[in-house]
């Protein structure tokens, strides 16, 4: 009995469901934004499906680099800081949020949004948050599901070398 439990637990264990790391699969869908290019790529099903300008964070409210997971995603995001329900046209996170858990903030603080101000699009102007236009994030809120991966950096990297050592293609 305990050799067949054990057996089971390493199958499972190994098995290519159960989630190892931090790295997508090839097929899963998996975001990379560059913070010096303002520029964030979708890969999904193992090829990058296209490439958008973003806003991302200005001097000393930086959007953070590294590795994290989609952790909440919202329509009609309530943008706490200035008191704006979510659909007001004064509202700065448009009509979509994805947030990420970057610096432990439970996907609350930092994530991929709309905005009332497209534009910003292309610029680092926000608090860290990465902006799109309207149109683009519910698309892209429609294709993302929660846990995905999204990997952001400031290298010169081209998105298809990121998107392979990632084993996402």
């Amino acid at each position: 009995m305990k050799l067949s439990l054990l057996s089971m637990l390493v199958i499972l264990i190994a098995s290519p469901i159960w989630p190892i790391g931090d790295n997508p699969m090839v097929g899963d869908p998996f975001l990379i934004v560059n913070v010096k290019k303002n520029e964030l790529a979708y890969v999904n099903d193992g090829e990058i499906k296209e490439v958008f300008k973003v806003a991302t964070g200005k001097s000393g409210d930086e959007t953070p680099l590294g590795t994290f997971t989609i952790i909440v995603k919202a329509k009609d995001p309530y943008y706490r800081k200035k008191d704006i329900p979510g659909g007001d046209p004064d509202n700065p996170l448009g009509s979509r949020w994805i947030g990420f858990n970057a610096n432990d903030t439970d996907g609350r603080t930092f994530g991929i949004h709309g905005t009332n101000r497209p534009d910003s699009i292309g610029y680092s102007v926000t608090g860290g948050c990465i902006r799109l236009p309207n149109t683009i994030v519910e698309e892209l809120f429609e294709e993302i599901p929660i846990g995905t991966i999204i990997y952001i950096t400031d290298t010169e990297d081209p998105f298809i070398e990121i998107a392979e050592k990632f084993g996402a293609i």
